[in-house]
């Protein structure tokens, strides 16, 4: 069985008031006060009624922090009957303290003031009641005083709990915004990783899948080309393989200069002859055509338009049909960048919605989002003099 250890703490401090209450109460008598010089015109001794009020007095504080301002008004009853019966003010006040400061720690504002208007009129009503009184004004006013100091004490204590609430809210909803953050960018680096594996993947593999059909075909009449289709698919996938250890090599955490090391430059424009020359061996006929003065290009826009030609040539591989041709376009201008890929076959097959485009999957994703990441215009579909075209133009800010 579960124990409140508020209720528990509440009980003991109940029991500790109550029995330091009665002990004032009866050992600062009339008798012990009229010894010390004080005026005690009036005062009842203490007896046991005197006793019952001020341990009554003090048992609402069991539940000072669950009831506070009820626990308050049922302390101050008996607190007055003791002022009312000619007790004195004796130290039954002193329950009437924790009950004050209760009430000021644990509701509202408004509920606190009027819990200090009660005390401070129910303190004035037994004063004037009762038959004892005050040697003067001056004893009112450090009653006053010490009311309002415990109530002060009280709501300072309050507001300092509800700042180091709000400021565990805020460190909460800082570290859900960091932790969203931190999903965010990892599912955006995951993204962009599957992007570059496809773009590797999809084209070498498509490469090697057409020199592995070429090389089955005429493996009995012509094992000279056979052979010659087995050592492509050999060098295609090494190349393929490089390319993929390059990329999972960003996933790495150590970040030492022999890892760094390892990871070669991104492919760009300067790479397609390569790529082009790669495609002829896998049998497809392409020729590169560069327009305008290369220039040195952002590393973003290098990539983006090497992957977009890669993108293309895999396509038409895959769906211009035999005896198809394909021609890459570069064109260099001074704010512009325009990339073209266009082949003279069949063309990809159309989607339901009417719109033609290269065929599903993340290579027309990729894509369109490498050519919006930076602020370019794509165009994809059919030609009209037939064949299929992709065409992308990335604007260059100031020549570059």
């Amino acid at each position: 069985m579960r124990i409140d250890r508020s209720r528990l703490h509440d009980t003991v401090l109940a029991g500790l008031v109550a029995a330091i209450s009665v002990a004032l109460f009866v050992l600062y008598g009339p008798d012990r006060l009229q010894a010390e010089g004080l005026p005690v015109g009036g005062m009842r001794r203490p007896d046991a009624l005197g006793v019952l009020l001020v341990v009554l007095a003090c048992v609402p504080v069991a539940v000072r922090r669950r009831w506070p301002l009820a626990a308050l008004c049922a302390g101050l009853v008996p607190e007055t009957f003791l002022n009312v019966f000619g007790y004195g003010t004796g130290m039954s006040s002193l329950s009437g303290l924790v009950l004050l400061y209760s009430v000021a720690s644990y509701r509202g504002l408004a509920i606190a003031l009027g819990a200090l208007l009660l005390s401070l009129v129910t303190y004035v009503t037994g004063a004037v009641a009762g038959p004892v009184r005050a040697a003067g004004w001056n004893e009112y006013v450090v009653v006053a005083v010490v009311l309002v100091a415990v109530w002060g004490a009280g709501r300072s204590l309050r507001l300092r709990r509800a700042y180091l609430e709000e400021l565990k809210d805020r460190a909460t909803r800082l570290e859900r915004a960091h932790a969203a953050d931190t999903r965010a960018a990892r599912a955006e680096e995951r993204s962009r990783i599957a992007r570059e594996l496809h773009d590797v993947v999809a084209h070498h593999v498509s490469v090697m899948t057409v020199q592995a059909a070429a090389a089955r075909r005429v493996l009995a009449s012509n094992p000279e080309l056979a052979r010659e289709a087995l050592s492509a698919i050999e060098h295609t996938g090494r190349m393929a393989m490089t390319e993929m250890r390059n990329i999972v090599g960003v996933l790495r955490t150590d970040s030492r200069a022999d890892a760094r090391a390892e990871l070669g430059p991104q492919p760009g424009v300067r790479d397609l002859p390569a790529l082009v020359e790669q495609m002829r061996e896998a049998g497809l006929p392409t020729r590169l055509r560069t327009e305008g003065e290369p220039a040195p290009l952002p590393a973003g826009v290098d990539l983006a338009a090497y992957r977009l030609v890669q993108e293309g040539l895999t396509n038409s591989l895959r769906h211009a049909g035999a005896g198809a041709q394909a021609v890459v376009t570069v064109r260099h201008d001074a704010h512009e960048l325009d990339v073209r890929v266009e082949d003279d076959g069949q063309g990809a097959p159309r989607e339901p919605a009417g719109e033609m485009s290269l065929p599903p999957g993340h290579g027309l994703v990729g894509i369109r989002e490498r050519v919006a990441l930076y602020g370019g215009i794509l165009s994809i579909g059919p030609l009209p003099g037939g064949g299929f075209g992709v065409r992308a133009r990335f604007p260059l800010k100031d020549g570059q």
